[in-house]
């Protein structure tokens, strides 16, 4: 197992953090995994509710993410999400769409992040 500092260029995702809260390596990995399809799946999906004014949906997404991105992160990123998170919750926000564009790319370089790490844990 690495440490956060010694993985190779993370910004965002925090092993050490996740290790010492799920307390197992095959099951954070696994967690791993799970994020990595969610943020996947769930950032374009995102986009697409925002682009469309379907704030709600992009709420619903938003909040899944606020509620188990503390797993793996540090607080910046974490704090950022629930922000963004909060905006969603008002169905006229015309601000919610702009913060989501802020945070998108700090949540795709996690999803990088992720898959880097789940990739060298294969080889």
């Amino acid at each position: 197992m690495t440490s956060p500092s010694s993985q190779a260029g993370a910004i965002y995702l925090d092993t050490g953090l996740a290790l010492s809260q799920i307390g197992d390596v095959e099951a954070m990995n696994g967690m791993l995994a799970m994020l990595q399809d969610t943020l996947a799946q769930d950032l374009p999906q995102i986009d697409s509710f925002l682009r469309a004014g379907d704030i709600g949906n992009a709420n619903r997404l938003l909040h899944a993410l606020k509620g188990f991105i503390p797993i793996f992160c540090q607080a910046d990123l974490c704090a950022h999400v629930v922000r963004v998170e909060a905006l969603t919750k008002d169905s006229g926000s015309t601000t919610a769409a702009p913060a989501y564009l802020a945070l998108k790319p700090q949540l795709e370089q996690l999803l990088a992040e992720v898959r880097a790490h789940l990739l060298a844990i294969a080889s």
